[in-house]
């Protein structure tokens, strides 16, 4: 045990990046069942002289207060999916395998690294530590950091440390859901000429959808490649009933150029009122690149690395609602996400690491 009464491998001054994240992936912490960890996380920065330490819920907010002229974010969340058979961590071929280590404890435990040891960065920091990613939105812990102390988000330039194989993923894609319902009348199969068969006029809809053109929309010189795709299709009631409702889900991914009010007008210019029913039950904008900003330029350089667009929604989007330019830079590979066999690799920990560390620093 340490100082704090952690064992010794939780405590940010006594180990590696490596070490570190994988004593992180250790302690469980999926979704709504991050309070041990949060109190791990808490206990292990709390001494530290050069940081203040703030706990909302179980987030942990901890910044440098040393009036610099700019000031960055460097969020990470500490929940995970539930488990698959894949606790604890393990170590082979320069890789660190185990549930969350490549989403994204590796990122939090760059992150803890560089709190510890970066004592007096020539920007203010502030380190964000969160729960609840992976659910619901109205649970998420910058959602709930930001309505209750928003002040504490305020900088200008949020690093989110989502996996992006330790190259910048800049901004993010909107996502839109809307259900599409076709009505017809209910018949029994046996005397089906006797009704109008929904599914069989939910046709149109579907050739619609398939022969529809996704938009590439370039900003920032990055190509943000658009989405719209039917991804579940519900009707009928017993098998000898024709259908009188046929329901398609379509999800819209949309360029971040493109307000949240006018993804949705896309879509219904697509499925006119006068033909169809449609529902959107949810719509959240993307974040824009923001590489024209003087932090993002000033970071991108020192990465060296070719910007990408985020093909995909991270939690940039929330960042970018408070007015925060953000981007995504962190150690393992986005396709691993989620995946029973989910790993990180040893270089992109010790990279991302170093990176950031020279970014930081004099």
């Amino acid at each position: 045990m340490n100082r704090l009464g952690l064992p010794a491998l939780l405590d940010p001054l006594a180990t590696d990046v490596v070490g570190l994240t994988r004593a992180l992936v250790d302690v469980p912490s999926e979704s709504g069942a991050e309070e041990a960890l949060a109190d791990i996380v808490e206990a292990a920065l709390r001494p530290l002289g050069h940081l203040v330490v703030e706990r909302v819920g179980n987030s942990v907010v901890a910044r440098t207060d040393l009036g610099r002229d700019e000031r960055v974010i460097i969020a990470g969340h500490l929940d995970t999916v539930p488990a698959a058979d894949n606790l604890p961590a393990r170590q082979a071929d320069d890789r660190l395998y185990g549930l969350g280590a490549c989403d994204m404890k590796g990122g939090v435990a760059v992150a803890l690294r560089l709190a510890a040891t970066v004592t007096a960065p020539v920007r203010d920091i502030t380190y964000v530590l969160y729960e609840c990613e992976e659910i619901e939105g109205d649970r998420n812990g910058l959602h709930t950091i930001a309505g209750c102390r928003p002040e504490l988000l305020e900088a200008d330039l949020a690093i989110l440390m989502e996996p992006s194989d330790a190259g910048v993923e800049a901004g993010c894609q909107g996502v839109l859901t809307a259900d599409i319902t076709v009505r017809g009348e209910r018949a029994h199969t046996a005397r089906a000429w006797r009704g109008v068969n929904a599914a069989h006029r939910a046709a149109p809809v579907l050739q619609r959808l398939a022969d529809h053109t996704p938009e590439r929309v370039v900003i920032d010189g990055l190509e943000y490649r658009e989405g719209l795709n039917a991804v579940a299709v519900r009707a009928g009631v017993a098998g000898n009933v024709v259908p009188d409702t046929c329901v398609i889900t379509v999800n819209s991914r949309f360029a971040p150029n493109r307000s949240a009010e006018e993804a949705e007008a896309y879509v219904r210019g697509l499925f006119p009122e006068r033909e169809y029913e449609v529902d959107v039950t949810e719509v959240v904008p993307g974040a824009l690149p923001g590489l024209g900003q003087q932090a993002v330029a000033s970071l991108v350089r020192v990465l060296g690395a070719e910007p990408r667009p985020k093909l995909g929604w991270t939690d940039v989007a929330r960042f970018a609602s408070l007015g925060t330019p953000a981007l995504n830079y962190g150690p393992g590979d986005p396709v691993l996400a989620h995946a029973a066999g989910e790993y990180v690799p040893l270089a992109q920990l010790r990279e991302c690491e170093e990176r950031l560390r020279n970014w930081l620093t004099p």
